[in-house]
């Protein structure tokens, strides 16, 4: 426990450094040595990567599975590591909470809850009963010898709801509730995010998507983590497909390329 306790404090400390905190999400083991070798200082899991290393989709796994992935994770590097541990695998905060302490317990710095109920038919939680969740979340993560930072996530963006004041609400709530960081993944626009921002006292984390502000855009405007979700994953899986489209359309090798560049920094990330 004070493995965690230490990885835990400094994953928060780097929240509060005065240069925006890149956290890329690994997918597996080899990524997140790969990931480490490269020199960030902290990594998280992604629920959809990890979800295609099993040919499944996202929201596909289950918390056990979830579980055991994070921990392999954060047993590869001595970085800290924060889990996408989607809604917490569970409606009631009790539930919630659970997830949280078998976070704790398999090592981890941190990790998120979001307001999303895994219904396509009704995706966002009540804001009560979202932030009943987080409440438990957070009662739960800050209960022992290690403060596991916890990442409250307003999904609203990503299931059709571009409701920015809604959104805001909810994070406040969730601030208010006892996260250490707030999340609005989907958010693009430099005037929301500068209102996000604006809105809270705790670190704000920005996904990387098509048309979100560049880093150091991101920087000026006062976010204090960025990550990538998914977007490293699938970008392998691109790179993958388009060799085997090459291979079986062209039958040429310009993949070998890519190849020989991924060999060389797997060499390096795996010596040890």
């Amino acid at each position: 426990m004070t493995d965690q306790a230490d990885y835990a404090a400094r994953f928060l400390a780097l929240h509060h450094a005065d240069h925006i905190l890149l956290m890329p999400n690994a997918w597996d083991l080899g990524s997140a040595k790969l990931l480490a070798s490269l020199g960030f200082p902290a990594l998280a899991t992604t629920s959809s990567g990890f979800a295609a290393t099993l040919g499944r989709l996202d929201y596909g796994i289950e918390r056990d599975e979830a579980i055991a992935h994070a921990e392999t994770l954060a047993a590869a590097t001595d970085l800290p590591v924060s889990a996408d541990l989607e809604n917490g695998f569970a409606d009631e905060p009790e539930g919630v909470a659970e997830t949280m302490r078998l976070a704790v317990d398999a090592g981890l710095a941190g990790c998120s809850v979001e307001d999303y109920t895994g219904r396509a038919e009704d995706p966002i939680y009540p804001i009560e009963a979202a932030t009943e969740r987080v409440a438990a979340a957070a009662e739960a993560a800050h209960a022992g010898p290690g403060r596991l930072v916890l990442t409250a996530r307003a999904e609203n963006y990503l299931h059709g709801r571009p409701d920015l004041a809604d959104t805001i609400r909810r994070l406040e709530a969730f601030q208010e509730a006892g996260a250490d960081v707030l999340y609005a993944p989907g958010l693009r626009d430099v005037a929301d995010i500068r209102s996000v921002v604006t809105a809270l006292d705790r670190p704000v984390n920005v996904l990387a998507v098509k048309g979100v502000p560049t880093v150091p855009e991101l920087e000026e405007l006062g976010v204090k983590r960025v990550s990538v979700g998914g977007a490293f994953a699938f970008a392998a899986l691109g790179a993958v497909v388009e060799a085997a489209k090459e291979l079986g359309e062209l039958g040429t090798y310009g993949y070998l390329e890519l190849a020989r560049a991924g060999g060389q920094a797997a060499r390096a990330a795996f010596a040890d």
